[in-house]
């Protein structure tokens, strides 16, 4: 900085000429791999896949292999639309790689055009059946209280604006005046004692938007290793080993509707809730 080696804890003024040396860029050369997939639908254009809790979407630092996109590179060969570039062919939107759940695919550009454009619209339906710490509960004077939430009916409704964690760059936050806009709906399914099945709905699609809103709200994910904080079951609440022994966020994306790209047909998907998160609710109940 300003023709010396800065210090990782000095401090930039305005005016202050900073030289960033970056490593060059590593080459992107991404094998199919035969790993097996849960397609739910396949046809000319798009595809359905049902991904397990543990895959990674696509390739990245760290990832390199045994994601997604290898998976689909074998299945589909060339048959994957070029609009998300070497890295990222085919994927229209992405899950965690801990939460499980139905994904579309794009196998040409066109088909991925109209997916894409449908998202940016929040026109796609996307809902999502979570297991949460503590009960939702509408008479809750301090949900009533916490600025961007609201009731519509039995309906909570969480509207902030997410950007990156200030001090951690793996994490989303809360924040108002930046960022971008987040809205989530969450519908109480069934009250399990200290904890509760739930149905998020999204409105929009921002990284880890589910997990940071019910952390915001208090009721941080069962197993959420990063937004989940250190929240234990009560000892005497039925499944309190299930719950502190589950291994991932329990979230899983359980519908999926948009209209297809090329004939215009509304499709709607459903996947049952995968066995690691049905066992944990057997436990709580």
């Amino acid at each position: 900085m300003n023709g010396a080696i800065a210090s990782a804890k000095g401090t930039v003024f305005e005016g202050d000429a900073v030289e960033i040396d970056l490593p060059p860029p590593e080459a992107v050369d991404i094998a199919p791999e035969e790993i097996p997939l849960r397609i739910v639908h396949e046809d000319a254009d798009v595809l359905i896949v049902d991904k397990p809790a543990g895959m990674v979407v696509h390739p990245a630092p760290g990832t390199p292999y045994g994601t997604l996109v290898n998976a689909l590179m074998h299945h589909l060969g060339d048959d994957l639309s070029g609009v998300g570039g070497r890295a990222r062919p085919g994927i229209v939107h992405r899950i965690d790689k801990d939460t499980s759940g139905l994904l579309v695919v794009a196998k040409t550009d066109a088909a991925h055009h109209g997916l894409a454009a449908q998202f940016e619209a929040h026109t796609a339906e996307r809902v999502y059946r979570a297991i949460c710490h503590g009960v939702p509960d509408p008479a809750d004077p301090r949900l009533r209280g916490l600025r961007g939430v609201s009731w519509e009916g039995a309906s909570l409704r969480i509207a902030t604006n997410l950007a990156r964690h200030p001090t951690d760059r793996q994490r989303q936050a809360v924040v108002w005046d930046h960022g971008r806009h987040a809205i989530t709906r969450v519908r109480m399914v069934e009250d399990l004692g200290a904890a509760a099945l739930v149905e998020c709905r999204l409105e929009t699609g921002r990284t880890h938007q589910i997990r940071v809103h019910m952390a915001y709200v208090g009721h941080g994910l069962l197993g959420d290793p990063v937004y989940g904080g250190r929240r234990k079951m009560p000892k005497d609440q039925p499944g309190a080993g299930a719950a502190a022994s589950f291994s991932r966020q329990a979230l899983h994306a359980a519908v999926l509707g948009f209209v297809h790209p090329a004939n215009g047909e509304t499709l709607r998907f459903e996947s049952e809730m995968p066995e690691d998160m049905a066992d944990l609710l057997t436990a709580l109940r």
